[in-house]
């Protein structure tokens, strides 16, 4: 089976990935591997011919690996989709195709029979050129996928027009990171039609819509890990057999994938994901979730977005550290924590900031964000 890079630099045109990405999905065609540097190699043979793309996540919490993703598995992902949302249309793309989350978009449209808009994403995201993309569409039926960040900003100080255009569509799938309730409630209260979604690379991107999981999808929880089985999930990472054993192991007869997110399921099987494994803090012999922090210091007046890590400590192990994006005093932002969530709980560092670093997909760059907090405290 052969694979077909293609660079998808800042101002690639995503809709000359269709013609390909078409063969690859109906077998007659190498698979697609979009990326982002030009120096990407891709090393290791494809296990069958099903392969129909190979995806990078993201590296925001470590290096990048290379899903492959297979015919069906993006199919059955396309028309979960189409199932939950009870109908298909005409998507507007405003993420880079070489993420899932963007590339699904060029799926789904592919399989809806419908030709996705593409807002311009040469420069950072700006809701003046969402406003002006998604007028664009034409198509009665409309979604678009978003991530917090870029909701945060389109009702940040919003315009009639942008406005407009976004209660247009007939649901906006939001996912990537998590939510806060302040970005809910503003949602909520323009009318929008918000889906969350919660998915990655591994499970052909979102994989469960507001809890609930798509057709075929089976979610179970073992000591607080969260664990997917279903058609929607890749069939390994390309050269690495080893993690792909790792990660994808078999039981009770059924392949799963064994994810880093702690997520718990009510009685009626709805997902909750409280975040990352690894973002639970162990301070001082005390339990503090990163999520939590994050979402209490949102619920702030003069705060916008807010992101909690944990940083080694030699004393406590490790101690709570937040990057604020906002006009807010470090003080307040302790005081605040305390008295939401307990002393264990409030920053010792608190990082206020113009914005967050961001990746290419629109999610926060945890590294990047890491290593700020580590030059504060040098």
């Amino acid at each position: 089976m052969e694979l077909f890079p293609v660079h998808t630099p800042p101002g690639f045109d995503p809709h000359t990935l269709l013609a390909p990405l078409a063969a690859a999905l109906a077998g007659e065609g190498p698979a697609v591997a979009p990326h982002i540097d030009e120096n990407q190699s891709f090393t290791g043979e494809l296990p069958n011919d099903e392969i129909a793309a190979v995806l990078s996540t993201s590296g925001s919490t470590g290096a990048p690996k290379q899903t492959m993703l297979s015919v069906d598995a993006l199919a059955a992902s396309a028309m979960g989709t189409a199932y939950a949302l009870k109908s298909e249309g005409q998507w507007l793309l405003t993420l880079p195709v070489h993420y899932v989350a963007g590339f699904q978009v060029l799926v789904r449209s592919l399989y809806a029979g419908t030709r996705p808009w593409a807002m311009d994403l040469s420069t950072s995201f700006s809701p003046a050129r969402f406003t002006e993309a998604a007028g664009e569409l034409t198509d009665k039926v409309r979604f678009t996928s978003l991530v917090p960040t870029q909701l945060h900003r389109l009702l940040e100080d919003p315009t009639p027009e942008t406005i407009k255009v976004l209660q247009r569509f007939n649901a906006i799938l939001l996912g990537g990171a998590a939510v806060s309730d302040a970005l809910r409630h503003r949602a909520r209260s323009h009318g929008l039609n918000i889906v969350r979604t919660y998915g990655m690379s591994e499970t052909s991107g979102g994989c469960v819509y507001d809890g609930v999981p798509l057709e075929g999808v089976e979610l179970t929880n073992d000591e607080g890990r969260l664990w997917i089985s279903g058609p929607v999930l890749a069939d390994g990472y390309l050269g690495q057999p080893e993690l792909t054993r790792e990660k994808f192991p078999f039981n009770s007869g059924r392949r799963w994938f064994r994810t880093d997110d702690d997520g718990t399921l009510d009685g009626n099987g709805v997902l909750t994901v409280h975040g990352r494994v690894d973002d639970v803090i162990i301070t001082g012999g005390l339990k503090v979730s990163a999520v939590a922090v994050s979402s209490a210091i949102e619920g702030m007046a003069g705060v916008s977005e807010a992101l909690v890590l944990g940083i080694p400590h030699p004393e406590w192990g490790a101690q709570v550290a937040a990057a604020v994006v906002g006009s807010v005093n470090p003080d307040a932002v302790r005081r605040h924590a305390q008295e939401q969530l307990g002393a264990h709980a409030a920053p010792k560092i608190v990082l206020t900031l113009d914005k967050l670093p961001m990746l290419a997909n629109g999610k926060p760059d945890r590294l990047a964000v890491r290593a700020l907090f580590e030059q504060s405290v040098l």
